[in-house]
């Protein structure tokens, strides 16, 4: 783990046992260091095949307990220690040591797993149901004329929470990949800046918007309509990403997973309802007999040919 005082082990090239200490401080470059505090007598020996590290280490006064990580390399190359794997296994071996014989739970949450948790909270709030529900109010609302124009302060409030949320997100997100030098998620970072693009681009469409009867209005509906559904997609796509990465319980995944069927559910739902207003308004429209009246306003005879 980044930022550890490091003790390690590994059978040179002669069969050895060698022990280092390691100030990690990257996984780019790990080279031995001094530690930040004092240790001595240190050897390791290996045993049917399982190398152990024996070591005195000057405890501060009045410290009871300590955070304490540990790990499992791939390999060494040239005496160079390799870095080891970040899977789940690898990311959960942790735990507090204590030094009065108290029992101890689990290790403290360290501060990056709590980053990561506010990123994750904030990404999957405004990309993926605030976005969507925006969407889904913009779309099915709108064909109500009785809901017009709550409709729309509706729509451009979800949008604008979303998008404050979701650069919140962002930025957590991009100051998080700053401080995990070597470690890379190449695929979720880039879907990340494309979101962030897409709906700062949604953001300018709220002051670029024509008027209903604008001739360009119609290029303008394209452009809107396209970037949304990219953002809600991209959105979706990435907060399961980001699922596979922080592998958190699997109880937030399912229920994020029943929030989106929730919000699908809905979207039939209203598409469905949507449909048959429109179909009945044509339908009457299109059979609706002359009665003499000019919309309600005067009456007016049929014209003699």
């Amino acid at each position: 783990m980044q930022g550890a005082q490091v003790l390690a082990a590994y059978k040179a090239d002669n069969g050895a046992v060698t022990v280092k200490t390691l100030d990690l401080k990257s996984y780019t470059a790990i080279v031995p260091g001094k530690l930040s505090f004092d240790v001595w007598d240190v050897r390791g020996e290996e045993v049917r095949g399982v190398i152990r590290i024996f070591a005195t280490v000057k405890v501060p006064e009045k410290v009871e307990s300590v955070n304490h990580v540990w790990q499992v390399g791939p390999s060494v190359t040239a005496g160079r220690i390799d870095r080891h794997d970040f899977g789940p296994s690898n990311m959960n071996s942790k735990g507090v040591l204590s030094f009065n014989g108290a029992q101890v739970g689990g290790g403290a949450v360290d501060p990056i797993t709590i980053k990561k948790n506010i990123h994750g909270i904030l990404n999957a709030v405004s990309w993926g149901v605030l976005f969507p529900l925006g969407v889904i109010i913009a779309r099915y609302m709108r064909t109500f004329p009785s809901a017009d124009p709550a409709w729309f302060y509706l729509h451009v409030g979800c949008q604008v929470s979303a998008y404050a949320i979701g650069v919140a997100g962002w930025g957590t997100g991009m100051k998080l990949g700053s401080e995990s030098v070597g470690i890379q998620y190449r695929s979720h970072r880039y879907i990340g800046i494309a979101l962030f693009c897409f709906a700062t681009l949604q953001i300018f469409a709220l002051f670029l918007r024509p008027v209903k009867d604008h001739k360009y209005r119609y290029i303008w509906n394209i452009y809107h309509h396209s970037v949304g559904y990219s953002i809600v997609i991209l959105g979706i796509i990435n907060i399961f990403r980001g699922f596979s990465i922080l592998h958190p319980d699997q109880k937030w995944k399912s229920t994020y997973t029943a929030v989106l069927i929730a919000l699908g559910a809905v979207a039939l739902f209203l598409e469905v309802i949507t449909w048959i207003v429109v179909l009945k308004r044509k339908s009457y429209k299109s059979t609706k007999t002359y009665d003499g009246y000019n919309n309600g306003q005067s009456r007016e005879e049929p014209l003699n040919i």
